[in-house]
């Protein structure tokens, strides 16, 4: 097994995907020559040259469409969105053309094509560039979406999203970069869309967590055990759409108890689909009501104090915790 950062794991996913099929090729604002805006794609124009790591003018809609139509005519594209805020601007590609082409072709056009950057808060970036859109996205059939929160995921499931023969919308978070966990050392190490992953081994509560707030829900697992010898498992997703519901219930019927931690807005999200089909699937599990921790109601503020306000934290998931467990 290697070390790698968040970042590295992607930037050799890309590269093995690039070496191993032709018709892969990135596309985005400063993915080439500046190495990209947040060095995923560092080192590719340099090996890989114009035609396989292309720069493009501040333009989403129109170099996304572009990806769009080279998709249908047989090649992969990887579209980077320097943030998925971005990609709003590319939003009719995305979902009247890219999501939509399969099924309103007859199956004639496939979309084989990987939209992909961060996506939620950074560092005091503010309203405009904070924003965490799966659910929007989610909403739309015909798009797969895909949030790593492990190197060996972020791999793993890049390589698989690139395979893919349909638009997959691959969700970054630029907060977890730099984080590292160990990636096996296989130039065909892959891991399927749409099987969840359990984190954390538990038998009294569950927290399904994505993204950012998965060492969060982990750490605040471990804190839980200590001072409250509760169990808690902690389950990711990994793949928002399709969703491995199964896991999830089968967690629930273990633990009789459900906290989810998303850094979306909680109203329509994907929490809000979650706990519906627990409650579909396994009411009669659950010995007390769904929790969710999700970001305030509100445009992400600026001041470095209030947006940690506004995010989930590691406090307010055991708080969580704490109260399905009656503690």
């Amino acid at each position: 097994m290697a070390v790698l950062t968040i970042r590295d794991a992607l930037n050799q996913a890309l590269r093995e995907e690039l070496i191993r099929d032709e018709n892969v090729f990135i596309m985005g604002e400063e993915v080439a020559e500046y190495d990209g805006a947040y060095k995923v794609t560092r080192g590719l124009w340099k090996e890989f040259g114009d035609k396989r790591v292309v720069d493009t003018p501040i333009t989403e809609l129109g170099f996304t469409g572009l990806g769009v139509g080279a998709a249908m005519a047989g090649l992969r594209p990887v579209i980077e969105f320097m943030t998925f805020n971005f990609s709003i601007l590319a939003s009719d590609q995305i979902i009247n053309h890219a999501a939509k082409m399969l099924y309103m072709s007859g199956g004639e056009f496939k979309v084989p094509i990987v939209f992909r950057g961060p996506n939620g808060s950074a560092y005091q970036v503010s309203s405009q560039h904070s924003q965490a859109l799966e659910a929007m996205y989610a909403n739309f059939p015909g798009l797969k979406v895909v949030m790593p929160s492990t190197a060996a995921d972020a791999k793993g499931l890049l390589k698989s999203s690139i395979r893919d023969d349909n638009p997959v919308i691959f969700m970054e978070q630029e907060r977890m970069y730099g984080m590292k966990s160990e990636v096996p050392e296989d130039e065909d190490f892959t891991i399927p869309l749409g099987v969840a992953d359990v984190k954390r081994e538990g038998t009294d509560c569950t927290i399904v967590a994505r993204s950012m707030t998965v060492p969060m829900a982990l750490e605040a697992a471990e804190k839980v055990q200590k001072e409250f010898d509760v169990s808690v498992e902690v389950i990711d997703p990994r793949t928002i759409k399709p969703l491995d519901i199964d896991t999830i219930i089968a967690s629930i019927m273990k633990t009789n108890r459900l906290v989810i931690a998303e850094e979306s807005h909680s109203f329509a999200s994907v929490g809000a689909e979650i706990a519906y089909q627990v409650m579909d699937h396994a009411f009669d599990h659950l010995d007390a009501p769904i929790k969710r921790v999700s970001t305030v109601e509100a445009p992400m503020p600026y001041a470095k104090n209030l947006e940690a306000a506004a995010l989930p934290s590691v406090d307010k998931i055991i708080a969580a915790v704490k109260e399905v467990c009656y503690l």
